[in-house]
């Protein structure tokens, strides 16, 4: 079996990995870690079409790896097939644009721009140190979130604040969700060649959620900003507000900026205006039932990606082609016709048909024919992205 990869996407409570061979094409093992931190960490590892469980007594991302590695000991075949190990990153600032073997260089860069996201990069970087201390053999490579978005132009990724706090801080738009939007617009341009130097939209929709403005392959707009709060209504993610309405709900609440932050990060979003659930699907259910507050909530998320969309597109010379990806866009019709009825003017059309009957993991082309842009879903595979890139770096081949 060749060019074997470990993933590893190390959270601030979970750990998520995948081991996958054939150019990513084929997952053998995956798996997560989950609760770590707390006194109720447990290991899933999917192998086989098995599950198997695994208690975390210590419940951290040391004990984690060292659970995945003593797995790995056991099924000695995989192991010895194992080529090098990818890690998502997060946030990589202004240092990556592309993916990268790390190094020393690599480390001290990340421990630098490591405030741009205090709840993931510590975890990242602990996630590679372990992971080099138990493989050290094998090569490693961090795959950035925000790598894909630095092609945005300065007029797009600057904020309208002073300048010295870009220049003193490197405050800007950074952009999240890059590895699944490079993944998307290289798959829309296997099924159709056009595209790569057309204007594409992609919505990836899941608890965490952004659009992306693709032209000629590059993006030149995203929605998320410094951080993965911006943008879109998200499961407990508040999305754009006022930025006055900081102020106002630590005046009233009594809390500090930090606890209001931390509101609008885990307690808004479809979680908030439902008071319900953040799973769309649970969403769903309820709001056939008759809950309005299900309804409104899904309504809501569907009005503002819709809007998001459009503010992106501002940015290509022709909406050709709008991708639906993530686990929402992939997977709820609803939440696709609504964003699509929020287009209306712009001549956008769904296939109510093509839309409901979709078969689920598979690329389908819902638009109407009647209308301006084509409409896919296409799911979206970031473990594939991660893989294919740390091939190529250990095979010492261009990223493309």
């Amino acid at each position: 079996m060749d060019d074997t990869i470990l993933v590893i996407n190390s959270g601030s409570s979970s750990l998520k990995f995948a081991i996958l061979s054939n150019d990513g094409d084929r997952i053998l093992v995956e798996g997560i870690a989950e609760g770590l931190g707390s006194n109720q960490g447990r290991l899933t590892i999917k192998f086989d079409g098995q599950k198997h469980f695994h208690a975390l007594p210590t419940s951290n991302h040391k004990s984690a790896l060292i659970q995945i590695s003593n797995w790995l000991d056991i099924n000695e075949s995989i192991k010895a097939d194992l080529k090098g190990i990818g890690h998502r990153i997060v946030h990589g600032g202004e240092s990556f644009s592309a993916s990268v073997l790390i190094n020393d260089d690599v480390l001290a860069a990340l421990n630098k721009c490591s405030e741009l996201a205090p709840l993931h990069s510590p975890a990242h970087l602990k996630g590679i140190e372990i992971a080099k201390s138990l493989f050290p053999t094998l090569p490693q490579v961090a795959v950035f979130d925000t790598a894909f978005h630095q092609t945005l132009s300065p007029e797009q990724f600057l904020y309208g604040i002073p300048a010295k706090y870009y220049q003193d801080y490197h405050f800007r738009k950074y952009g999240f969700h890059g590895t699944s939007y490079r993944y998307v617009s290289a798959k829309l341009g296997t099924i159709n060649p056009q595209s790569l130097k057309q204007g594409v939209l992609v919505a990836h929709l899941g608890n965490g959620a952004s659009v992306c403005a693709i032209n000629s392959a590059k993006s030149t707009d995203t929605s998320m900003g410094l951080t993965p709060l911006d943008g879109l209504i998200m499961g407990t993610r508040s999305g754009s507000v006022d930025p006055s309405l900081l102020a106002f709900i630590a005046e009233k609440e009594q809390i500090s900026i930090s606890d209001t932050i931390d509101i609008l990060n885990k307690k808004s979003g479809l979680l908030g205006i439902s008071e319900l659930s953040n799973d769309c699907r649970t969403l769903e259910e309820a709001m056939l039932a008759g809950n309005e507050k299900a309804k409104l909530a899904l309504d809501m998320f569907a009005s503002r990606a819709a809007k998001q969309l459009m503010s992106a597109a501002t940015t290509l010379d022709s909406i050709d082609h709008i991708v639906f990806t993530g686990g929402i866009g992939e997977n709820s019709s609803y939440i696709r016709r609504k964003v699509c009825d929020n287009l209306k003017a712009f001549n956008i059309k769904i296939n109510a048909i093509k839309n409901t009957d979709m078969a689920r993991s598979e690329i389908c082309l819902i638009s109407d024919e009647n209308s301006s842009a084509h409409i896919w879903v296409i799911p979206t595979n970031e473990e594939k992205m991660i893989a294919i890139d740390t091939i190529n770096l250990i095979k010492n081949e261009p990223i493309n």
